[in-house]
């Protein structure tokens, strides 16, 4: 997915908002806009929104020296999240289909997003989303798709929302390798963020390599492109790992929220819509 006019005005509400949280003088965050800028006279049309926040969250990380200055607030939504864990589990076990309820679920803690949310309340979220219905739904074709595969990659997105993924994981009965971020990026989650979730004790915990708020073929490590071009079966999470991979050959199925109207745009639902969309690419 290649960034749209929408996108800029976002960028720079970004730079604002994790400005203020790491406490930059005015004059900082001046200096911030203004190198952003330069790197927007260096993109080209191809450029993905996930790569152009890259280049964003690096230079307010350079400029403060704080590498993870959405820390507290990750753990903070992991706490919350694991404090709603029990009663999901058992939502999960009530239901008629419990496979398609662990996808409702998964796809609700995607709201959990600081580059796209001023504020995260999680349980009115949560509550929000487990009344809606897929506006995309490709379920049966996944299920087709889980008999043959031996193993699945599931890509993570956020902190916090690795816990209703850990609910996904567990209804799946396949193995599964769980992708996260080399290093953190606004609030996306990195190893101890899946650990804190306990994605460890159903899952095994891979990096992608890639320090960007999303999967992008250029920033992962070689290693994991390859494990990912061989995989039998990939679970997408999000809006960054849908921007860099939407238009990739793979055997891959998005499951997300559409946050904002580009991304809506792209893949022609409304805002706010959620869906479990397998890729047009898919081989």
């Amino acid at each position: 997915m290649r960034a749209a006019p929408e996108c800029y005005p976002c960028f720079f509400t970004q730079i604002l908002k994790t400005g203020r949280l790491l406490c930059l003088s005015q004059e900082q965050m001046q200096e911030a806009i203004s190198r952003f800028c330069l790197k927007l006279t260096q993109t080209s049309p191809q450029d993905t929104p996930a790569g152009m926040g890259r280049d964003l969250y690096l230079i307010l990380s350079e400029m403060s020296g704080v590498q993870d200055p959405y820390r507290e607030i990750k753990e903070r939504c992991t706490r919350l999240a694991l404090e709603l864990y029990p009663d999901l589990k058992k939502r999960v076990a009530r239901a008629e289909d419990p496979l398609k309820e662990a996808f409702l679920i998964a796809v609700a803690g995607n709201f959990i997003d600081f580059g796209t949310n001023e504020q995260v309340d999680i349980k009115t979220g949560l509550k929000e989303i487990l009344n809606q219905h897929f506006l995309i739904d490709h379920t049966a074709e996944l299920r087709a798709e889980l008999k043959q595969a031996r193993e699945i990659l599931m890509l993570g997105d956020n902190a916090g929302e690795t816990v209703f993924d850990r609910i996904l994981i567990e209804e799946l009965g396949k193995p599964v390798r769980y992708v996260v971020r080399e290093s953190p990026m606004i609030n996306d989650a990195v190893r101890e963020d899946a650990e804190m979730a306990g994605i460890d004790r159903v899952a095994e915990i891979v990096s992608s390599g890639c320090v960007a708020p999303g999967t992008i073929r250029e920033y992962c490590s070689p290693d994991f492109w390859r494990e990912l071009s061989r995989a039998d079966l990939i679970i997408s999470k999000g809006q960054g790992n849908f921007e860099g991979l939407s238009d990739e050959p793979l055997p891959i199925f998005f499951l997300l929220k559409a946050k904002c109207l580009p991304v809506a745009r792209e893949i022609g639902v409304p805002k706010g819509g959620i869906l479990l969309l397998k890729s047009p690419h898919f081989p």
